[in-house]
């Protein structure tokens, strides 16, 4: 069975971002993320969180509304071996992304409001769902939702150029946080 994440995503303010965390409550999960980027022919990274780190493929293209995605799991403090192992392989890091995350449930979808240090802050909505035949009503759906919040989703292109411009400046964006946490 596949996994495909469908999801609508926007640049917000600062001020949008807090009026829609007073909105939503309190956090069904709060969480500190690093991720690591790897250069190469997919999109493949490692994460580590607060209580656990992962290997994470997204098949298609960055940014798209929907991609398949999978995920390994290992034990939280092996993130510095999992480094290991993609640099012993060839791969270099592209990018290093440190992300503070407050994920919700809002009308059967998941919600996260994400700050990014370098990038800024993110409004994503999104579901899981297991058929290519599911993705376009989905993804009407979140928009939806994402409307009554009085968001209106950014477009992918804006997106390419925001992290293309994260990409080229990274390390000055965030100065001196480079390690795991």
């Amino acid at each position: 069975m596949k996994n495909i994440e469908v999801e609508v995503r926007a640049f917000i303010t600062k001020e949008q971002y807090d009026a829609l965390f007073k909105r939503f409550g309190n956090a069904s999960n709060e969480d500190e993320q690093v991720t690591y980027y790897f250069n190469g022919p997919v999109d493949l990274r490692i994460q580590q969180n607060r209580s656990y780190s992962k290997i994470w493929l997204k098949k298609g293209a960055l940014h798209s509304d929907a991609r398949e995605e999978v995920e390994v799991h290992v034990a939280r403090e092996d993130f510095g071996k999992l480094e290991a192992l993609f640099r012993a392989l060839g791969y270099e890091i592209a990018i290093k992304w440190f992300r503070t995350r407050n994920e919700f449930t809002y009308d059967g979808a998941t919600v996260t409001l994400d700050y990014t240090k370098g990038y800024g802050y993110i409004l994503e909505l999104e579901k899981i769902v297991n058929a290519e035949s599911d993705v376009e009503k989905t993804k009407r759906e979140l928009i939806e939702k994402m409307r009554s919040l009085g968001i209106t989703p950014t477009p992918k292109e804006e997106f390419d150029r925001a992290y293309a411009a994260y990409k080229q400046n990274w390390r000055a964006l965030v100065g001196e946080h480079s390690q795991a946490i």
